[in-house]
């Protein structure tokens, strides 16, 4: 069950109902716990019971820490809880990637080994509720917060149907207390909601699936065969389609939450128009960037233990970033290219922060079209099939000499919407859209929504999967 579809605004209409009824808030919570199960059954039922196996481990897990004031019990309830969650994780997630590379590193040594491919699906969300449920035992061994009194409201909190196969991922102690007095949006946040549920599939159906798939599509499955412009044009497609699917899904599920009564975590703050790569990992994927600071970066020594020991940690958390991604080495390209931005970025900020560039508009607008164009750069792993397509493509776009594979009316759609939204990105990073909302006068608001609304309508669209459901 997908955001973009007439099954979720039916099922979605019946939670509200039901939830906006005199009930009790304990049955009310329970009917969010049911609503969230079905909404994941939509996928395959059967992974239901994997959402059970993550909320009955880590549950005992975090009691039993409580319970035992030995700090290596607390300890063996820890890596229980990391080697259930990482296990499942590991298994369903990177069990086939694995099997390959053995595969491929027995041929080294001309060695060949053929095992039998085992049938593994992936289970939609799991890198994201796998995290979640994680952060709670973790938070509750490092003594950050004691163990949530109520089973319920923890199978609430791994199961939210909102976020839960693309997020944001949620900290316990930001979602559990919302738990304790029953929830009923305002009419302010029922209609701010309701305007983010439509901001954001207008984001990934009009924006993302129309305008902008159909172009990268083209680029990246026909590398060898375009020139520069296309080259140009589909890395800038893609750039802005991921933006608008995720950053999408994400404005969906902050506004669905909302009309229940829910708040969730901000998860995009406006990246493109962000000045270096601290300053984009703080804009983009903030609930994966800030989990992994805390619980993996941080952990590591952070920036505690000199700088080659702070650049290794930058570098090992962007690699296991990458790869929290997908099970394929592009992603851990993808991650480790950041990585390497930086640490670069940290050298220069050393070696050159005295020129003060920051410091006036046009110097930030330059730095932020070069983080920009860097970025630019390593979606071009992200997206393509293979390492040979991707360095194909990169090379294209410095010197392409094939064929145009592209409309002269595509051309122009990558194009205008990349300046279009570096500039909005730009103008906005220090401003909030909630703010410009409600400033803007009513009816103005009511004509933009209205043509949101009709454009949706219209869109045919080719019923794409949001791209974050495969991570």
């Amino acid at each position: 069950m997908v955001f973009n579809s007439l099954t979720f605004f039916l099922f979605f209409a019946i939670v509200l109902g039901i939830h906006n009824t005199r009930l009790s808030w304990t049955v009310k919570k329970v009917n969010l716990i049911v609503a969230s199960y079905i909404f994941y059954a939509a996928w395959n039922p059967a992974f239901v019971i994997l959402l059970w196996v993550s909320t009955l481990v880590d549950w005992i897990a975090a009691g039993q820490m409580a319970k035992h004031d030995n700090r290596w019990v607390k300890r063996f309830f820890l890596i229980v809880s990391l080697f259930v969650n990482l296990g499942l994780l590991g298994f369903f997630k990177y069990g086939n990637f694995l099997l390959d590379n053995i595969v491929s590193v027995l041929l080294i040594f001309d060695i060949t080994f053929q095992p039998m491919r085992p049938d593994i699906v992936l289970p939609v969300g799991i890198s994201f509720y796998t995290f979640q449920s994680m952060s709670y035992t973790i938070d509750v061994y490092r003594g950050r917060m004691k163990p949530w009194n109520s089973a319920l409201d923890f199978s609430l909190y791994v199961t939210f149907f909102p976020q839960l196969v693309a997020g944001p991922i949620v900290r316990a102690t930001a979602f559990l207390p919302q738990c304790i007095d029953a929830r009923k949006a305002s009419a302010e946040q029922m209609s701010y909601g309701l305007f983010l549920l439509l901001l954001g599939l207008f984001q990934k159906v009009v924006l993302a699936d129309t305008l902008l798939a159909p172009i990268a599509d083209t680029v990246f499955s026909n590398t060898g065969r375009i020139g520069t412009p296309d080259a140009w044009a589909g890395a800038l497609a893609f750039t802005n389609q991921i933006f608008f699917d995720f950053a999408g899904y994400s404005t969906c599920a902050i506004g669905v939450a909302m009309c229940l009564g829910f708040t969730l975590p901000q998860n995009f703050k406006f990246p493109y128009g962000a000045v270096g790569f601290s300053d984009y990992w703080q804009r983009w994927h903030i609930s994966l960037s800030s989990w992994l600071r805390d619980y993996l970066y941080i952990p590591l020594g952070g920036n505690r233990k000199g700088k080659v020991r702070t650049q290794a940690n930058l570098m090992l958390t962007m690699l296991i970033g990458g790869l929290w991604h997908g099970a394929s080495w592009q992603f851990v390209a993808w991650g480790g290219l950041h990585g390497f931005y930086l640490v670069l970025e940290r050298g220069l900020k050393s070696g050159l922060g005295h020129l003060r560039i920051h410091r006036t508009w046009i110097g930030l607008l330059i730095l932020s079209a070069l983080t920009h164009l860097c970025v630019v750069l390593t979606y071009v792993f992200f997206r393509a099939q293979s390492f040979s397509d991707a360095f194909l493509l990169l090379g294209q776009m410095v010197s392409g000499t094939g064929i145009e594979m592209l409309t002269v009316p595509e051309y122009r759609t990558a194009i205008i919407m990349a300046v279009s939204v570096f500039g909005f990105h730009f103008f906005m990073r220090d401003r909030s859209l909630k703010k410009i909302v409600f400033k803007t006068p009513p009816v103005l608001l009511a004509g933009c929504m209205a043509v949101m609304l009709i454009l949706l309508v219209l869109t045919p669209g080719d019923d794409r999967a949001f791209i974050y459901f495969q991570f």
